[in-house]
Formats: structure tokens, sequence, C-alpha cells
């Protein structure tokens, strides 16, 4: 049983919300455009909020859900966890597209948010803080992605579910690799349009 519910945990993470939702209003690969991920901030900048928003919801219950389903089925928080890292690894390497995904913010933020919310909340907070002092998305989310399990882990959370967040944020700094050398090279695009 555990095999299917972590089999269905990437199925879920690899539906490509926005590569769908593109397809549908803009006949376009958004994978075509700006960094070429799937995720919500590609999407923004292609077609705006009324379709990433949507895009940034789904994909947030792409992580939710996994996690509390897997916790209420079964009573072992650390599988739950691990089916949570199986739906971020759907994001970034879908199936049905050429696994060439996200690069699992979103969906991570679902994962963190049904492991423990409150750290979650304090994650978010560094998110819209780094957002706010230097609008780079992708610095935002390298950072909150980190915090994460240190914040969980000194509020008392379970290390092995701190290690699994921790698998995650590797995930996401690895799918991150050409915004870091952007950043490292004064390049990188800021939210709301132009570089440094």
């Amino acid at each position: 049983m555990k095999v299917l519910v972590a089999a269905v945990s990437y199925l879920l993470g690899s539906i490509p919300t926005g590569y769908l939702l593109v397809r549908m209003f803009a006949k376009k690969d958004v994978r075509e455009f700006g960094s070429g991920s799937t995720g919500a901030t590609n999407v923004l900048r292609l077609k705006g909020w009324k379709v990433a928003l949507p895009v940034a919801a789904v994909d947030i219950a792409k992580g939710f859900l996994p996690v509390v389903l897997a916790s209420r089925w079964f009573d072992d928080p650390i599988f739950a966890a691990g089916c949570g890292f199986l739906a971020v690894v759907g994001h970034c390497f879908p199936f049905s597209i050429g696994f060439r995904g996200g690069k699992g913010v979103a969906t991570a933020l679902g994962v963190f948010a049904a492991i423990a919310w409150i750290p979650c909340l304090a994650c978010l907070a560094v998110f819209l803080i780094v957002i706010g002092l230097t609008r780079f998305v992708s610095l935002a989310s390298i950072l909150a992605s980190l915090a994460f399990p240190l914040i969980h882990l000194a509020a008392g959370g379970l290390p092995a579910e701190a290690a699994v967040a921790l698998a995650i944020a590797a995930l996401i700094i690895l799918r991150h690799g050409a915004n870091i050398r952007r950043l490292l090279a004064g390049t990188e695009r800021r939210l709301g349009g132009g570089s440094p």
C-alpha cells in the first residue's frame, strides 16, 4: 500500500499545472520563455497574475495533499514527509512533458505547510522579507527553503522530517543553478522586470 501511495504522490506532483494553463490560454509552451520553468513565477512573466495565481495554488496543493493523506492513512510521519518529497520530485521532473518541469518552490511550500504550519509561516516570512529587500524570487526561494528545516528542528520537530525538508531544499537549490550563477554575475532578473 505504501508503494502505491508513494507512486501516486509522484504522479500528483507531476501534473504540469503551469504548462497546461499556458497551453490552454496562450497556445504556447511556457518552457520556451523566461527561465524555462513551468512554475508560477515564469507563468507570471508570460501571462500575468490571473494565470499565475491558479498555477501557484494548484502547485501548493500538489505538495500538501500527499503529506496530509499519507499522515491520515499511516502512522508514519517520516513516510508522509517522504511522499511530499516525491511530489516535489514529480513537479520538477514530470514524466508527461519529458521530465522538464518547475523548480519545486510552490510544491515544497505545500509540503512544509502539511509537515508543520508554524515553521512554514516563519519560512514564508523569510521569503517575503527577502523579496521585499531584493525583489529576487530565486534568492528568496532558496533562503526560505533552507530556513524551514532549521526552524522546524529548532521548534522541536522530528530530525528525520527536517532531513527530508533539507533534501527538498537541496533539490530546489539544484533547480536554481542557473539563477545562482546569474545572481553571482549580477544579471539575475528582479520581480517586476529588470536586472540589478
